[in-house]
């Protein structure tokens, strides 16, 4: 295998880790977000930790297929060192988004609770204009009978 055909296998490799990514991010779209992010860095993971195949040439292949030709065809001694690899990268992987969550989760907090803060704000802001276009309303119309009383927050349908 020359330099260029070599290249050439890890470019292709890498278009078809990415397509496995892709599919594995439609595949877990619609779980839990607590749950999908831990499965999509299993998977990527996975799919992209190279690990070396012949110490003297300085090789590199995907951990996963060498770790599983060499169970099954039970040859040689690279499992180990793909397994080792896999562990190595998920440990640093799993290290690096626990840190991301950690940091993401009171901020996420405060965007939540300013959210909140301002839905209540823009209520009682429209209850304060329904209530003063009524009573705006209502001293330009002749009264013919008492209005209902209504439950706060209520959507107020003008009178025709």
């Amino acid at each position: 295998m020359t330099e260029q055909d070599y290249l050439i296998a890890w470019a292709i490799y890498g278009v078809a880790a990415l397509g496995c990514i892709a599919v594995s991010f439609k595949l877990t779209g619609w779980m839990w977000r607590w749950l999908r992010e831990p499965l999509r860095l299993i998977v990527a993971v996975l799919v992209l930790t190279p690990t070396i195949v012949d110490p003297t040439k300085d090789f590199f292949a995907p951990a996963v297929a060498i770790t599983a030709m060499d169970v099954v065809l039970k040859v040689g001694d690279n499992a180990w060192r793909g397994v080792m690899d896999l562990v190595s990268y998920a440990l640093v992987a799993f290290g690096a988004y626990l840190v991301f969550a950690l940091v993401r989760w009171p901020l996420e907090r405060k965007v939540r609770q300013r959210k909140a803060e301002e839905a209540k704000r823009h209520a009682r802001r429209n209850v304060r204009e329904s209530a003063h276009e009524d009573d705006e309303r209502d001293e330009l119309a002749p009264r013919t009978s008492s209005p209902a009383p209504r439950a706060s927050g209520m959507r107020v349908e003008p009178r025709l």
